[in-house]
């Protein structure tokens, strides 16, 4: 069993029948990140050169014929030179603007038709107007996600490529705030579902799953 193979339990997450009102228990107070804003952009960006290096195999036989360029999705990109500049008519919103630079493998074919990767980066200006509360004691943060592609490229004598490709790039403007939420608890947590050469653990004690809180005394 889980939380959706055979469970029927109304305490646990899935979607909502009835009024949603029902089963709502307490109010919770969460630390969580909130976000106050956030736009996505998709350029076609041309003419990048990308200097290769880390090349593997090594050595590769020269020229090198371009197959694509890429990043993976939550790799290690790195915000820098943030600045937000806030529009005089409107002072809760900002031009927010950054550089940012994605880390890409780069994958070609030598002339001795081997397949190699290697690395190389891209590195861009972006700005974006967008909604920034005012200042205060949790501090404002600018979160991006970036998404590069290219399967155009050519090779140049010095071990880089001149590329065309998609760039996505998604910009959040959080903070980490305690929210007070309403609440149907605790969820039910079900056993998994057992296979049928598995044997229970003796020996464990029944303890709860989450702390509890079922009287508060006040003073």
């Amino acid at each position: 069993m889980s939380f959706y193979i055979n469970n029927t339990n109304p305490n646990r997450p899935g979607p909502m029948s009835g009024n949603p009102m029902n089963g709502i228990c307490e109010k919770v107070l969460i630390e969580t990140t909130k976000v106050f804003d956030a736009c996505v952009s998709q350029t076609t960006e041309t003419g990048i050169i990308l200097p290769v290096t880390g090349f593997n195999p090594a050595s590769p036989t020269l020229p090198l014929t371009f197959i694509s360029a890429t990043n993976q999705i939550g790799s290690d990109i790195v915000v820098s030179d943030i600045v937000i500049d806030r529009l005089d008519a409107t002072s809760n919103y900002a031009n927010v603007s950054m550089t940012i630079t994605i880390p890409l493998t780069v994958t070609y074919r030598d002339a001795s038709g081997v397949i190699g990767t290697g690395t190389s980066s891209i590195t861009v200006a972006k700005s974006a107007v967008l909604f920034v509360p005012q200042p205060a004691f949790s501090p404002i943060d600018i979160k991006v996600n970036a998404v590069f592609n290219s399967t155009i490229g050519t090779f140049t004598p010095d071990s880089s490529f001149t590329v065309t490709g998609c760039l996505q790039v998604l910009v959040k403007v959080t903070a980490v705030v305690d929210l007070l939420v309403p609440s149907y608890g605790y969820p039910v947590i079900p056993p998994c579902q057992a296979c049928p050469s598995c044997n229970a653990c003796p020996g464990l004690s029944d303890l709860p799953l989450y702390p509890t809180a079922s009287q508060i005394n006040r003073y």
